[in-house]
């Protein structure tokens, strides 16, 4: 499945959870009772170590994107720089933006707010991307304690041609800005 579709999220974390298992098995074997010590952190090493190498070699395919977010989920807190650089590939490989949503959201769950509105302002595009991408970039400028350009973004996410969806989101995200204005 992946190799027809590199972005099919459910088949890739299936996939990881196996190769996970396989690490955390081969931790296990190896493991010397006596030296008990580091086995839960070794483990958690080699889980990480197998999904990069899947990511890895998902990532090598020009249409793959949701491997990359992927490994910069794994690699975001130790290489900053690598992290960013993964999500923005990613965002540049994905015309629908939902690489986009993922990367503003893998940003924001990181503290790292005024990085998820750099990722969004540098790449959204409002009638071409799905109008999530506006909310999480909204929602990314309220949490860097930017409020009036929230206000601004989500003027800009009334163009979107999806009106339905936008009116769905544009109340709930008046009443997150209001909130953080209130902070």
């Amino acid at each position: 499945m992946l190799s027809d579709d590199p972005n099919n999220e459910r088949a890739f974390t299936a996939l990881a959870e196996i190769v996970r298992r396989r690490a955390a098995q081969a931790v296990e074997a190896d493991r010397d009772p006596l030296t008990a010590d580091g086995v839960e952190q070794e483990r958690q090493r080699a889980e990480n170590l197998a999904v990069w190498a899947l990511g890895e070699e998902l990532a090598g395919n020009p249409r793959a994107w949701y491997p990359l977010i992927e490994l910069a989920r794994l690699s975001v807190v130790d290489d900053h720089e690598g992290g960013l650089r993964r999500l923005v590939t990613a965002a540049e490989r994905d015309p629908t933006g939902r690489a986009l949503v993922a990367g503003i959201e893998l940003l924001r769950e990181t503290d790292l707010p005024g990085e998820a509105l750099n990722l969004g302002v540098g790449h959204w595009r409002v009638r071409e991307q799905v109008p999530e991408v506006g909310a999480q970039v909204v929602r990314a400028a309220i949490e860097a304690g930017r409020p009036a350009e929230a206000r601004q973004h989500l003027t800009a996410l009334r163009a979107h041609p999806d009106a339905a969806a936008v009116a769905r989101l544009v109340p709930m995200l008046a009443q997150e800005i209001d909130a953080g204005e209130r902070v």
